[in-house]
């Protein structure tokens, strides 16, 4: 895509998914058994993925200003690569790890900058979302440096596309059109109702989607390969891997011509979320940067979000439990999983395209009664 390219400087693979772009830059730059620095907080298709390459997913502390990792509680010589998260555009402190594989999952910080630099420019590889602050409904963009890898990254791709058809390509298009049109017409808890009778939203329990424990096991004696993992990487677009047409691409460039043009109705969402008493700290570190959510601290979320759905308001984008209670058996703990479990059962994260309809709401919100509770973590961060 034209705009990542030119923002980032770098060379530009077209995906159909962000998902299936993790993959390819985790097999690419890792091997079988490395130790994958993680957060705890990210989507759940995120931890398959990394499960599917072979690697071992290393939990990390989380940092409650802003729900990455907290690089100053880690020890980095027990790792050999990272993966940041950037949650909700809140950037990751990439810098920090200088000298390790670096994979930075930008699905939600296509547009943020850390200290005048672009995140996507600081790792071995990005991953980018066109279905985030694109709102494209699909496809992904993984952007490299040097153009050997590229060529090497795109006969990976072609090996693990399955066929497309025009009729997905349409569903696609008219589903995300769909989503747009309910967003600017105050139609969400009308659409939100449809999706759930259609069956058109994964079944989960609570907000992640079901771990089926024993099938995992089967599909690790099967890693490194992806298909294997395919009924839990493909919750909510069952056609992550599938070939698009020229309907879908002249979608997706269409949707990401938009986003230069939204950044300053997104930045005035931001700068007036940050007003709240609720908003996580560090969104107030640059007021500038046009988030794709506004990540608020509440004491009573769930609540909250009915009452912002009865506004026409949907949230999405919840990740609770953290990894460690949600997959235990196949992660490395982090040591201290508090600050986690604190950040995932108390943040509300929070369109800024949507403010107007959400604030009448959100002012009513108040903080947790208590802040998370953190352990002394033993030895030097590497």
């Amino acid at each position: 895509m034209k705009h990542i390219e030119e923002r980032t400087g770098r060379h530009c693979l077209s995906l159909p998914s962000n998902r299936l772009g993790l993959y390819l830059a985790l097999r690419h730059w890792c091997l079988p058994g490395q130790r994958l620095l993680m957060s705890p907080i990210s989507a759940d298709e995120i931890l398959f993925l990394v499960l599917a390459a072979g690697l071992r997913p290393v939990i990390a502390p989380l940092s409650p200003r802003n729900g990455n990792i907290d690089v100053s509680r880690v020890d980095l010589d027990t790792v050999d690569a990272v993966l940041t998260t950037n949650l909700y555009g809140l950037p990751d402190d990439a810098p920090a790890f200088a000298g390790k594989i670096l994979i930075e999952d930008v699905a939600h910080a296509m547009e943020s900058d850390l200290d005048g630099r672009p995140l996507g420019t600081f790792g071995h590889a990005s991953v980018f979302s066109l279905s985030k602050h694109p709102g494209a409904g699909s496809g992904g963009v993984l952007a490299v440096e040097h153009e050997s890898d590229l060529r090497a990254l795109t006969r990976a791709r072609d090996d693990l596309l399955t066929r497309g058809s025009l009729r997905a390509d349409l569903w696609s298009v008219a589903t995300s059109m769909a989503r747009q049109a309910a967003l600017r017409l105050d139609l969400v808890r009308p659409a939100l109702r449809l999706m759930r009778s259609l069956g058109m939203q994964e079944e989960r329990e609570g907000y992640r989607i079901a771990l089926r424990a024993g099938e995992l096991e089967l599909a690790l004696k099967q890693v490194p390969s992806l298909p294997p993992f395919d009924p839990w990487v493909r919750a909510d677009l069952h056609d992550y891997r599938a070939h698009r047409g020229a309907l879908v691409r002249w979608y997706q460039r269409r949707r990401v011509a938009r986003v230069p043009r939204d950044r300053a109705r997104r930045v005035a969402g931001v700068r007036r979320l940050a007003e709240l008493p609720t908003v996580a700290p560090a969104v107030l570190d640059d007021l500038s940067r046009p988030l794709f959510r506004v990540p608020l601290l509440v004491r009573d979320r769930d609540a909250a979000i009915e009452e912002l759905e009865r506004h026409g308001v949907s949230t999405g984008y919840l990740y609770d439990p953290a990894y460690d209670d949600y997959a235990p058996a196949f992660t490395e703990h982090s040591p201290d999983p508090a600050p986690a479990r604190w950040w995932a059962r108390h943040v509300l994260p929070v369109d800024p395209m949507c403010t107007a309809r959400s604030l009448p709401v959100l002012r009513r919100l108040e903080p947790p009664t208590s802040g998370p509770i953190t352990d002394p973590l033993p030895g030097p961060r590497g």
